[in-house]
């Protein structure tokens, strides 16, 4: 076999162990990362004492309400399920749907390479004040609107095109899209997970779908789908800015 043969398999054995072993890290410990300020953010799954101490069994897991009644209240979630409207488990053949996990292994990415990656809360403002994923930035899916050669004479007034142009102008910013003369430029756009409320919530598909249109790669783009109700059923982390 040539060298270069055996480099290429040195190298992708090497990313495989490396992942496998972000991967055992993030199931058993959760995620602690280090931010550019110097402080320390933990993403941990919450276990209290007397979850901990109580052994899983069917009975457990398939009883009343998805749990057993022996099982302390303060060990299970009620949540709503009938809202919005339930999205597929795949966005498209080219769009990678992750979970709990992956976002996980994807924070740690972007916290280490935050030019290349970025986890997205689509959702608007109010509800991403109230309660977001750590490490999450905003970007509302009713503002990633851009159509080349839009000017100020296809708007009503002024304020409405300045709105416009501030928003496009922070979506490249935030996923970094560079406009050029021959149209937008995407070869440094980020690898982007977006997400919103939950598998019943509309608005990271949307988000999606409007970057697709505009020609964002799809395979830049990875979709939690169980969003912020996934993630607090599982008891990770989450965070707030005031409502």
């Amino acid at each position: 076999m040539k060298m270069n043969q055996l480099l290429l398999i040195s190298i992708i054995l090497s990313t495989l162990l490396f992942a496998e072993n972000i991967l055992s890290e993030v199931q058993k410990n959760g995620l602690t990362i280090t931010q550019e300020d110097n402080t320390t953010l933990t993403i941990t799954r919450i276990k209290h004492i007397l979850c901990t101490e109580h052994h899983i069994t069917p009975d457990s897991l398939f009883g009343d309400n998805y749990a057993g009644r022996r099982v302390p209240d303060v060990c299970k979630k009620s949540f709503v399920t009938k809202v919005g409207v339930l999205q597929p488990m795949t966005l498209s053949k080219h769009i990678e749907t992750v979970g709990e996990l992956e976002v996980l292994v994807h924070i740690k990415k972007a916290n280490i390479s935050p030019e290349t990656h970025i986890l997205i809360d689509a959702r608007t403002p109010q509800w991403y004040k109230q309660m977001t994923i750590p490490t999450s930035i905003n970007l509302s899916f009713n503002t990633i609107n851009y159509t080349e050669d839009l000017d100020e004479d296809d708007f009503q007034n002024k304020t409405d095109y300045l709105k416009y142009k501030e928003d496009y102008i922070n979506m490249f910013k935030i996923l970094n899209i560079k406009k050029t003369n021959d149209g937008l430029d995407f070869s440094q756009a980020k690898s982007a997970v977006f997400y919103c409320n939950g598998s019943w919530c509309s608005q990271s598909p949307k988000a999606i779908m409007k970057l697709i249109n505009i020609g964002y790669p799809q395979e830049k783009l990875l979709w939690y789908r169980g969003g912020l109700q996934d993630w607090v059923i599982y008891d990770f982390t989450v965070e707030s800015s005031g409502k």
